[in-house]
């Protein structure tokens, strides 16, 4: 996969791609990420990216013409068709399946925006849609948009060495993880949860998936209302609720 990043931070962003899954993607070849800075497209020669916005107010406004040049430079480095997605707290809210759509594409332009935001007409111009990572500020689109090279990159297939450690993860079944636990078996008086040490795989997994429902209940109500939970997974959650009340 090609991934083209537009941001005044390049040097930023460049560094998803030297550490951990994301890291090992790109040595492997598996995906590529180039940078590209607005500052570069400039024509003056203080290579000015920003100015005032009209009506007046606080902060600098990105302008249209470098962010446009970048843009259509970055489109000449990836496939024909690849979207332009600006991080921006205007956006809708990135998740799994926005992760997912994207790990199927060849391509992607990412623009991270500065200040107090971009020319309107650019992004209505060159953009084709614009994501958020959750209500808060942040002061560039530059982390968000390491955020989502990092959960595409680890759904592009032979990312992780083990397919199956995607199909686990957060999210991909609409709820949250279970539980986790390692060797050894009793730290401080908390022992491993004995289904866990059963060797039984059809108990250990109806385990998992009552604790990815009783905690997606507890911690993301949210998640529950999107889902039409079927006889076995409403069984399995009010058997997690009893259980909690119970104190076991």
């Amino acid at each position: 996969m090609q991934i083209v990043t537009v941001t005044l931070f390049p040097q930023m962003v460049e560094t998803v791609v030297e550490y951990g899954v994301v890291g090992r993607a790109a040595k492997n070849g598996m995906l590529s990420l180039k940078c590209l800075n607005p500052r570069d497209f400039t024509t003056d020669v203080h290579r000015t990216v920003d100015d005032r916005p009209y009506g007046g107010g606080p902060g600098m406004v990105m302008k249209y013409e470098p962010l446009a040049s970048a843009l259509r430079c970055a489109r000449g480095q990836v496939p024909a068709g690849s979207p332009v997605v600006c991080l921006s707290p205007q956006g809708r809210a990135f998740d799994q399946q926005a992760a997912r759509r994207f790990a199927n594409m060849d391509g992607l332009i990412l623009l991270s925006g500065r200040y107090e935001g971009i020319d309107e007409r650019l992004l209505e111009a060159e953009v084709d849609e614009e994501l958020s990572l959750g209500d808060f500020v942040l002061s560039g689109g530059e982390i968000p948009a390491m955020a989502v090279i990092d959960a595409v990159a680890r759904l592009i297939p032979g990312v992780l060495g083990d397919d199956e450690s995607a199909q686990r993860d957060s999210f991909m079944d609409g709820l949250l993880d279970h539980p986790h636990y390692t060797r050894p078996e009793e730290v401080d008086g908390r022992r491993v949860p004995e289904v866990l040490l059963s060797g039984d795989h059809r108990r250990i997994a109806e385990w998992r998936l009552k604790q990815a429902l009783g905690r997606s209940y507890l911690r993301r109500p949210d998640l529950l209302d999107r889902l039409s939970l079927t006889n076995p997974q409403r069984r399995l959650l009010e058997e997690f609720l009893q259980e909690r009340d119970d104190g076991l």
